[in-house]
């Protein structure tokens, strides 16, 4: 992979001009695509979802975490396959502009999430849509880190992706906060109405949100599609489905052989869907338990972000010098104290013990947990791309990111329907989301037979 870029850049002849253009190319895609997961799924969308289109915390809660699981078994199914495809083509720009038009037509169409609106089913499923579309575009713009840097370079390329995604995320949140996403008084942040004259009654400078976050990832893709360019691969398309597939369930087979490998795929399978579940209900649940608004949870949003971009960056250095598997096992464990604390926590008790009335601990606690989260989880996710990058065939990449993804989402319904099935017998959103701990440990567990492939 790496020499066909290298020699696609000397033939053209712009020598290290053109490599940081598709240096920063790539490490634009995350700019571009952040702001789904921090203000659509987390800090500003779900929780504006579950607190006025629902208008009910536990019920809104319930449905937002069937659908992220629908979209998670989907993933699981159509991630590898396609990953597959791609390796046996030879073509993988195509199906990042395909999965780049679901992800803008599913952002864009929130607008039409009016507060107490009767079928919400359609916004469910248009968020659905979307986020789908950037976790498959996902599959294929990580496969190409090799074609991007060398191996000893993975690590910190990957913690710039995701430290610079994170600060595209905050930018735009700070956007939001500031001069869009009024709370229920119809004040923003700053304490006026929403700009362009939006209707604060109906929610439009919150709703906005959908929209902009579609525009945002129009704008920043444009020189993710100008900088990088495929070499001209001899495509294969006659019958590609059918090797495709067959090579597929060759890898598949081949795992039990490969302790190392299927170890690491079984264990990011359960921790990246106990994080995924903390990030998608983290918002929710400060809505619902502690009754924050919109705003005070993009204040949480902003403080976890710049912990995110800051931890993320110094991250990739942690990683190249010390390794990928003991940063993500040390990870985990912060993550596993954090859910604790943030199970362990109510407005009015802390594990039990009654608070004082007005006592703003339970604001504070959670502030910090929000940060350590935002550290901690964005770490964790760039040293997993890493590790994959050193656990991985390099001839068949795509379909490893594509394994990955189904690793990643094969048991993303497991979280968001144990999530589903805990609230709903306990009536309780903060026990329902006790189910995390769980995952985070069976996936500490499985690390013990990951090798470090670092040489």
């Amino acid at each position: 992979m790496a020499e066909g870029w290298s020699s696609y850049t000397n033939k053209k002849g712009h020598g290290m001009t053109t490599e940081r253009k598709r240096m920063w190319g790539w490490l634009l895609y995350d700019w571009a695509s952040q702001p789904y997961s921090t203000l659509l799924l987390t800090f500003i969308f779900a929780p504006y979802f579950t607190s006025a289109v629902i208008g009910d915390g536990v019920t809104g809660q319930s449905m937002w975490a069937l659908m992220v699981a629908v979209v998670g078994l989907t993933l699981a199914v159509l991630g590898p396959i396609l990953g597959a495809i791609a390796d046996t083509t030879g073509v993988r720009r195509p199906w990042i502009v395909v999965f780049s038009i679901l992800y803008i037509i599913g952002s864009f169409g929130l607008w039409w999430a009016v507060p107490g609106m009767e079928n919400v089913t359609w916004i469910l499923i248009l968020f659905g849509i979307g986020l789908l579309g950037m976790e498959l575009s996902l599959v294929f713009v990580n496969s190409m880190i090799p074609d991007i840097v060398g191996r000893e370079e993975t690590g910190k390329l990957s913690g710039n992706g995701f430290a610079i995604g994170y600060v595209g995320g905050l930018v735009l949140l700070f956007i939001m906060l500031l001069l869009l996403a009024e709370n229920e008084e119809g004040k923003t942040l700053l304490g006026n109405p929403p700009i362009f004259g939006l209707d604060p009654e109906t929610r439009e400078g919150t709703r906005s949100v959908g929209p902009i976050t579609a525009v945002w990832f129009i704008v920043f893709m444009i020189p993710f599609f100008m900088w990088i360019k495929e070499p001209r691969p001899e495509v294969k398309t006659k019958g590609a489905f059918g090797i495709a597939l067959s090579e597929l369930i060759t890898t598949i087979k081949s795992l039990p052989n490969n302790v190392s490998l299927g170890s690491y795929l079984l264990s990011s399978m359960f921790y990246r869907d106990a994080l995924f579940s903390t990030y998608t209900f983290g918002g929710i649940y400060a809505s619902g338990v502690l009754g924050w608004s919109v705003p005070q949870i993009g204040i949480f949003g902003i403080v976890a972000g710049l912990t995110a971009a800051i931890f993320t960056w110094l991250g990739g250095y942690a990683d190249k010098a010390f390794g990928p598997k003991r940063v993500i096992r040390f990870n985990i464990y912060v993550l596993i104290v954090v859910v604790v604390l943030i199970v362990g926590t109510s407005r009015t008790t802390f594990f039990g013990a009654v608070l004082a009335d007005g006592s703003t601990f339970p604001d504070t606690l959670l502030y910090v947990c929000g940060a350590v989260l935002g550290a901690a989880g964005g770490i964790l996710q760039a040293a997993s791309r890493t590790m994959l990058v050193y656990q991985a065939n390099d001839d068949r990449l795509t379909e490893a990111f594509g394994l990955y993804a189904l690793a990643g989402k094969a048991t993303a319904w497991l979280a968001p329907l144990m999530i589903f099935v805990f609230t709903e017998i306990t009536q309780n959103q903060r026990l329902g989301f006790a189910p995390v701990i769980v995952l985070f440990g069976v996936a500490l567990c499985l690390l013990f037979w990951v090798e470090d492939r670092r040489s």
